[in-house]
């Protein structure tokens, strides 16, 4: 792994690390994600499995004078802001299961889930958030599908992936994960 890599993956989960310059991970993602493509890593869907704090994030914005979209320059989340991203298997496929993505804010907690399907050559994750829980110091204040959700749900295996959000991992390991947004944003999360 490169060594802003990892010095940003150390930042993310020691308290006392110094984190690298934005542009140094950004430049380091853009170089392993090259890796990746040349290289045809395959991952599966099994090694995303479990709890990882969403770390770093680029923003992307369009530009009128070349087509197509160009990173903005990348920033760490502060550390009180806490946002999770945890998948879980199906038990009825391997490349199957159901999302979590947890925003906490102090006492707030809004946690969004619902279904993916991993496609593996081309380490796409698509997935879709069809129910929201929102909870204020442990109470739950409101549980249910979001507009249209339960429809969205029963149907997502059968869309096709361009109708459907999905993260491009390029970087998974036992510490941190690491992909591009359908939008073409980066973003790392640590465990």
């Amino acid at each position: 792994m490169d060594k802003a890599l990892d010095q940003a993956i150390e930042f993310l989960t020691s308290p006392s690390v110094t984190p690298p310059t934005s542009s140094a991970v950004v430049e380091a993602l853009l170089q392993a994600e090259t890796t990746a493509k040349r290289t045809k890593v395959s991952h599966g869907y099994s090694q995303l499995i479990g709890t990882w704090r969403l770390g770093f994030i680029t923003g992307t914005k369009r530009s009128r004078q070349r087509a197509g979209v160009i990173l903005g320059s990348g920033r760490f989340l502060p550390k009180w802001i806490k946002i999770y991203l945890s998948y879980s298997p199906s038990e009825s496929s391997q490349d199957q299961g159901t999302v979590q993505n947890a925003v906490q804010l102090g006492p707030l907690q809004i946690v969004l889930t619902g279904p993916t399907q991993f496609y593996p050559k081309t380490n796409i994750l698509a997935f879709d958030f069809s129910q929201i829980r929102i909870s204020l110091s442990g109470l739950t204040l409101y549980q249910g599908y979001i507009k249209g959700g339960q429809d969205r749900e029963t149907r997502f295996y059968e869309q096709p992936l361009k109708e459907q959000a999905f993260f491009t991992y390029f970087l998974v390991e036992n510490r941190c994960i690491a992909a591009r947004g359908r939008g073409g944003g980066l973003a790392i999360w640590s465990k």
